[in-house]
């Protein structure tokens, strides 16, 4: 056999010539594919932390048509546009917005929806081509044909807006409506005509870079870690001017916030209740969803998260701390909650997931009611039935503020 240099056989040298270029092309594929895995975690936790700056106008806008002397509209079917109920159409980059109402014709073939139109508040509806759906169908206290007071409240970042309802009469307990990531005040006023009618005096707060209030100093959601300071603070405004105790109704990541308000407040013995609609009980569930429904695999979900909770992740993030997620996992914490809380979670909630309401209600019975809805999505449950949600808050809450009970006869709408 000829040699080759240093007495290797010419053959072997030639294999491990190319075993050695393996060796290197399998350790730059491998840190390609870090660095690629790194990057799609860091664009994930991002994503997660960083408030939208422009609302994704996601729904064409098919045609407006009357019919006699009722104006309807005809929009792409989907899993949203489907479902009976009322509900909101922003269009024109939010400038626009209409009430949309009940279904007059559904065409599966054609994929297209009619609906009625209830009300124009704002803009041209006729000439708009896209828009999103929501179920916030108030934008002020006005369309609730109800007066309010324009408040101001001092968070940690300065002074926010918020609305103030009166009942009439009203007891000393207040409601303290707060809002879901990527949405506005405007969405709790759903609830305000139940509390007011069940005497409470309703504070709309608006919160740490939702558009209405001072942004973070970091420009950054904390998923309730650091928002809380500011449901603190409108406590702190209630208390002031009056108010004995409060009930805080939250919203989505608003549930999360709360919950965080309840177990870290100066003044968690003055939170009487809480009721909660579609909140995030863990964080953990709702992030490896969301990775999922982004086709993201379930190490690099788990990679993103990391970023978020470890405090070398600040500088890929951008927050300013890094966020707790332990502390936000109430399954796992459900003996810790001491205050008495009503969930209410549609079943097929395709953002926040409804299981870890219903295991936080099983774990702990004593202090947690779980109210199952279904064909809301996320954050609908009044908007489908309006009647059910308002009779179950009036039957859970009432009692435990002394001033309305259902008759023992009463039977809550299905």
């Amino acid at each position: 056999m000829r040699r080759g240099v240093g007495g290797i056989p010419r053959q072997a040298g030639s294999w491990a010539k190319w075993t050695a270029l393996g060796v290197v092309l399998g350790a730059g594929a491998a840190s390609v594919a870090l660095t690629a895995t790194s990057a799609l975690a860091a664009h994930f936790a991002r994503r997660v932390v960083t408030p939208a700056r422009v609302r994704e106008q996601d729904l064409a806008i098919l045609a407006v048509v009357r019919h006699g002397h009722e104006l309807r509209v005809i929009l792409p079917a989907n899993e949203d546009t489907t479902v009976e109920g009322t509900y909101s159409l922003f269009f024109d980059g939010g400038a626009g917005h209409a009430v949309i109402g009940a279904i007059r014709s559904y065409v599966p073939r054609e994929g297209t929806v009619m609906r009625d139109v209830e009300k124009v508040l704002a803009g041209d509806l006729a000439s708009a081509k896209r828009g999103w759906w929501s179920g916030a169908v108030f934008d002020t206290p006005a369309e609730l044909g109800l007066a309010c007071e324009d408040v101001s409240i001092h968070l940690p970042d300065g002074p926010a807006p918020a609305w103030l309802i009166r009942a009439e009469p009203a007891l000393g307990t207040w409601a303290i409506l707060v809002h879901g990531r990527g949405a506005t005040r405007n969405e709790g006023l759903r609830a305000v005509r139940t509390a007011r009618e069940l005497g409470l005096n309703s504070l709309v707060m608006s919160y740490r870079n939702d558009g209405d209030a001072p942004a973070a100093g970091d420009g950054r959601y904390g998923l309730g870690v650091t928002e809380w300071a500011d449901v603190e603070a409108a406590i702190e405004f209630a208390l002031e001017y009056g108010a004995k105790d409060v009930v805080l109704f939250g919203y989505s990541m608003g549930g999360a916030i709360s919950l965080q308000t309840a177990d870290r407040s100066s003044h968690r013995n003055r939170i009487l209740a809480l009721v909660l609609d579609a909140p995030v009980i863990n964080w953990v569930d709702v992030l490896a969803h969301h990775a999922e429904l982004n086709k993201i695999p379930a190490a690099v979900g788990k990679y993103g998260q990391l970023m978020l909770s470890h405090p070398l992740g600040r500088r890929i993030t951008g927050l300013a701390a890094a966020v707790d997620l332990k502390s936000m996992d109430w399954v796992s914490r459900a003996v810790e909650l001491r205050t008495p809380t009503l969930i209410i979670h549609s079943v097929d909630d395709e953002f926040v997931p409804y299981g870890p309401s219903a295991e936080l209600a099983e774990r702990n019975p004593e202090m947690v009611t779980f109210e199952p809805f279904s064909r809301a999505r996320h954050t609908k449950e009044w908007n489908v039935d309006p009647e059910r949600w308002d009779a179950v808050v009036k039957q859970w809450l009432g009692p435990r503020l002394g001033s309305y009970e259902l008759p023992r006869d009463a039977v809550l709408p299905d």
